[in-house]
């Protein structure tokens, strides 16, 4: 059983393009900062966009939980 609030991200993803938008965006920059934890060692120029990637991702997911905030203030 789904809470509440995973419902509204379910229906989101069903119905809502800039969530989707958003969702796949923050996918690409987790699976991007995967493959940079992966290393052994990170180059200044890795780590500079390691930082640079943790911080798109959040700002992307504090996009995605805005429009949950927004959709749970209607429903």
């Amino acid at each position: 059983m789904s809470t509440p609030t995973e419902a509204i991200r379910e229906q989101l993803m069903a119905s809502n393009e800039q969530y989707r938008h958003l969702r796949d965006e923050h996918t690409r920059y987790a699976s991007q900062l995967a493959q940079l934890a992966a290393k052994t060692y990170l180059s200044e120029e890795e780590q500079v966009e390691e930082v640079r990637l943790k911080k798109l991702k959040l700002r992307v997911k504090d996009q995605m939980e805005l429009l949950v905030r927004q959709a749970q203030a209607v429903h």
